[in-house]
């Protein structure tokens, strides 16, 4: 079976790295057609002249028909204005979505980059509705999210699937040897979904405790008043995060208290879980379809400083139960979202389209 992984997708973002992997393990063919829009910005999918100009023309150039034949085409993530595009390229065979997000949730509910009743929150919406019915069948990251997209686009459920985000397995890979001074790690962009504010005033209570945060975002300002047991790194390599993930005593998931929140079991989970990691989350209805507290992870209300600073505690002072996380969580991981178990997933869900 061949399959064309199509559109304006981020090319080395996990969630599309992931799944062309899983597929090509899974013994599919995947063919790449990707136009370049995303990459190369800080801060993607910020809004303004020159990013509509190559998207416009990206469009365009999508609408040429590939010389390479196959039998199914998938549309990246993010790949909402690509659906028009690849439905004329599909010419009648099967195209699946998989969106990751809504954009309107992104940017308006999570992000509040624009007001609920603005103009370009109904353009959001609609933009979203319209990808969404466009496809044959959508891809969802957890089952609380493919819920909320079946609703979003006025679905029947059964068109909306789900495979778990799962981790890039050329880089992650178990290999924890946590170091003798125990650091609780947090990686990511720090945006709203993630709860940096939670994590920070965790860092405070838990002060005698090392915190370390790697990343950059929309809630950077908070940190140059962090407490001192917070080291910040800007960033690091994609290719670096196995060793930092290694290394921890711990790592931390997702504390927002948004709606987005709840349905979403984040990349750096995912990846720390293939480390073989003790990982530390939100307990939401998405995490609980892959982690059991206690035994796969320490779950913690969402927004709930005091409680995550007593879990980063709890670890710290009593190696056996973060050995048994480690190994919890890592049995999750193969038992539900490895490379292998969501390529054949993946499969199974584009077969069932093209018989």
């Amino acid at each position: 079976m061949r399959v064309l992984y199509f559109g304006t997708y981020e090319r080395d973002y996990p969630r599309n790295a992931q799944v062309i992997a899983a597929l090509r393990g899974a013994g599919v063919d995947v063919i790449e057609r990707h136009l370049s829009v995303w990459e190369g910005s800080a801060h993607n999918w910020r809004a303004g002249g020159r990013a509509a100009a190559r998207l416009a023309l990206a469009e365009a150039r999508l609408l040429r028909r590939p010389n390479e034949d196959f039998d199914a085409l998938i549309v990246g993530y993010p790949g909402h204005l690509d659906l028009a595009a690849a439905r004329r390229v599909a010419g009648g065979r099967p195209v699946v979505f998989n969106p990751l997000v809504s954009l309107y949730d992104t940017f308006v509910e999570d992000r509040r980059r624009f007001r609920r009743r603005s103009l370009a929150a109904r353009a959001l919406k609609t933009i979203d509705a319209q990808a969404l019915r466009a496809a044959d069948l959508v891809v969802a990251d957890t089952e609380a999210n493919a819920a909320f997209l079946a609703g979003l686009g006025g679905l029947p459920r059964d068109k909306v699937e789900v495979c778990f985000v799962g981790a890039e397995e050329r880089v992650f890979a178990p290999g924890w040897d946590p170091a003798e001074s125990f650091t609780a790690v947090f990686i990511g962009k720090l945006i709203p979904l993630h709860g940096l504010a939670t994590v920070l005033e965790a860092a405070r209570i838990a002060s005698d405790v090392r915190f370390k945060i790697i990343g950059s975002g929309q809630l950077e300002e908070l940190l140059p008043d962090r407490p001192p047991n917070v080291e910040h790194v800007t960033w690091l390599d994609y290719e670096q995060l196995p060793h930092e993930l290694h290394a921890a005593g711990c790592a931390l998931g997702v504390f927002g208290t948004s709606e987005k929140a709840r349905r979403v079991i984040p990349n750096k989970v995912f990846q720390a879980l293939a480390c073989g990691v003790p990982v530390i989350t939100a307990d939401t209805p998405a995490s609980r379809e892959l982690l059991v507290d206690e035994g796969s992870a320490l779950l913690v209300p969402p927004g709930d400083a005091d409680s995550l600073a007593a879990a980063v505690r709890r670890l710290a002072e009593d190696p056996a139960l973060a050995r048994r996380l480690a190994d919890g969580g890592l049995h999750a991981y193969r038992a539900q979202a490895s490379e292998q178990v969501l390529g054949e997933r993946w499969r199974g869900l584009i077969e069932r389209l093209v018989r």
